[in-house]
């Protein structure tokens, strides 16, 4: 099976597991099951090696060290894109570049302006700049054939981008004091990976284990520990002895996806989407914080992706992708609204007091349906219709 074709397949398929876990974390969290839900994720966990220890709740374990494994495998994805896939070349990259600047920068914009009144909340205006990259694909499968193959390959691009731009966000904006001798350890820990690229070693293990070590500093050191995910996927060679499909970054990607499809990115909605609806009021939908998410997304993410792509063609900076409509590109610019796992991720970045979460939550599932039904009503319809005129 061709590698996209497989990539797209399982990230659609994963992204149905997804909304089953954010519903199923939705009936716990308002059912009588809501204790056991919530005592479970505040579960304190350690792990212990004579006098050093590290305890964490398990949601915390959720979102630090599984999400590590998520962000492994983006940074895997980006530089098997930048090395030989469809952000290899300048040409390639700037038309899902450009959509993702816009699809960053807008709903950012949109976040701010109805929060200005409230600088308490104005840390939270990255939530809104994320793009769910297996929920979006999950909605363009439900299409079929009635999505060319250019528009499929358009959104898994962007959404890479848009993953590396959160990226780089997370380290800048969200980190906290920083604990010198832990970052110089991580860096150290980064030099021996550095060594085995370099002197050819293939053996995945090593790295797995220096990884390892990297994350532990990190995750002392104030920069948020996911990142250390990210750091060490770069090192990982991109180039086997023999055939490029059986390379270190190939095995590792294709060895991992199914885990964090179905295990990972689940287990992590599971933990992040439960609302109790009996603690929300009309304030609690009218907040700022909540309409700043759910336009931010709906809005903000249609209007830059679509705005961008507009500016980037008529300068001649980039092209439309081939076979595809404007009103399919509109369908596509609004899917790139559903935010979902890396909006719930940001936001308990953004807000860790608990007292918000809701607002978040709330603004970012919203937000994401609102965007997952509209994108696929253009799709199936309007779309449609033009074609058939």
């Amino acid at each position: 099976m061709n590698p996209l074709r497989q990539f797209l397949q399982l990230e659609s398929t994963g992204g149905i597991i997804l909304l089953a876990a954010a519903m199923f974390a939705m009936l716990c969290d308002n059912t009588f099951l809501a204790p056991l839900y919530r005592g479970i994720l505040e579960m304190p966990l350690g792990v212990t090696l004579g006098p050093l220890g590290l305890v964490k709740p398990l949601l915390l374990w959720i979102n630090d060290g599984l999400m590590a494994v998520f962000f492994f495998l983006v940074g895997l994805e980006i530089k098997r894109e930048i090395m030989g896939g469809e952000l290899s070349t300048p040409s390639q990259a700037a038309l899902p570049g450009i959509a993702a600047l816009g699809g960053m920068a807008i709903p950012a914009l949109v976040y701010f302006l109805i929060n200005r009144e409230s600088p308490e909340y104005l840390g939270g205006w990255a939530i809104p700049a994320a793009t769910d990259i297996a929920f979006a694909l999950a909605v363009l499968t439900l299409l079929g054939s009635r999505v060319p193959p250019s528009l499929k390959i358009f959104l898994l691009a962007l959404a890479i981008i848009d993953d590396l731009g959160a990226i780089i966000i997370i380290a800048i904006f969200y980190t906290a004091d920083l604990s010198l001798l832990s970052l110089g350890l991580a860096c150290l820990g980064g030099v021996g990976l550095l060594i085995l690229n370099r002197s050819g070693v293939r053996n995945i293990t090593p790295y797995v284990l220096i990884g390892i070590f990297i994350w532990v500093c990190v995750l002392k050191s104030g920069v948020h520990a996911t990142l250390a995910g990210v750091a060490v996927a770069l090192f990982i060679p991109y180039r086997g002895a023999g055939d490029p499909e059986h390379s270190p970054l190939r095995r590792a990607e294709h060895g991992l996806h199914p885990w964090v499809s179905f295990g990972v990115m689940p287990i992590f909605a599971f933990a992040n989407a439960g609302v109790n609806l009996s603690e929300l009021s009309l304030q609690s939908l009218t907040h700022s914080l909540t309409l700043g998410i759910a336009l931010g997304l709906f809005l903000g993410k249609q209007v830059g992706v679509l705005l961008a792509v507009g500016l980037g063609v008529a300068l001649g900076l980039c092209r439309r992708p081939s076979g595809a409509s404007w009103s399919e590109l509109y369908g596509v610019a609004l899917l790139t609204g559903i935010g979902f796992t890396m909006s719930l991720f940001i936001g308990g970045l953004a807000f860790p007091d608990p007292a918000l979460a809701a607002e978040v939550r709330l603004g970012v599932l919203a937000g994401s349906f609102a965007s997952a039904i509209a994108g696929y009503l253009v799709m199936r319809f309007v779309a449609r219709a033009e074609r058939t005129a």
